[in-house]
């Protein structure tokens, strides 16, 4: 439990700092002669509408609260949870801006936010290939060993591995995957990046 709390707190100093990042148009953890491959795109326009309407919200529910004459206390803790909602709409957008998947010659680095970053070194992925789906259970999902990072609930590119890679939960937990999907807003980019890798990596 601790962990956890500690974990969620780390994540929202992570978020706070990829806002400044955001700002000042810098990415975290991008390598001179690296390979970005963004994920944004399919999440984009509902986070933005999600913000909006959350801000449309915190105005309206404020003016409410005094012309019905409630105690201060109410208003302003409704007040504090109607702002921390946008700046976590806020952070989460700055964060998977800032932390794009990043390809170099040894590494694959797939990332969501500050919330997943797993590092698949490039002498143990076997093959890549598109694949869509438009269904992910969740952000972050594993089962037998197939690890899905979802945007939107769509993932389009998957890895398969010479053998299971360790990587850490967002909450903290252990797991092994053998394979993985994830979603980038070019896919065949990220093939066209990867193959030429590979193939040095196989001549080796």
């Amino acid at each position: 439990m601790v962990r956890a709390v500690l974990r969620i707190l780390g994540f929202e100093l992570k978020g706070l700092a990829a806002v400044g990042q955001w700002m000042v148009r810098h990415r975290h953890g991008v390598p001179e002669g690296a390979v970005v491959a963004t994920y944004t795109k399919a999440q984009t326009f509902m986070l933005s509408l999600m913000l909006f309407a959350m801000a449309v919200e915190t105005v309206v529910v404020d003016l409410l609260l005094v012309a019905l004459g409630v105690p201060a206390w109410v208003r302003f803790g409704a007040l504090f949870a109607d702002v921390y909602g946008l700046l976590f709409g806020v952070m989460l957008a700055a964060a998977c801006v800032t932390r794009p998947h990043v390809i170099t010659s040894s590494e694959l680095r797939i990332r969501y936010g500050v919330y997943l970053d797993l590092r698949v070194p490039v002498d143990r992925i076997a093959a890549v290939r598109t694949t869509r789906n438009y269904n992910e259970s969740s952000m972050v999902s594993i089962k037998d060993g197939r690890l899905g990072v979802a945007v939107s609930s769509q993932t389009n590119v998957t890895i398969e591995l010479t053998e299971p890679i360790s990587f850490v939960r967002p909450f903290g937990g252990r797991a092994e995957a053998t394979s993985i999907r994830f979603f980038a807003d070019q896919p065949e980019a990220v093939l066209a990046a990867l193959r030429p890798v590979l193939s040095l990596h196989s001549q080796a």
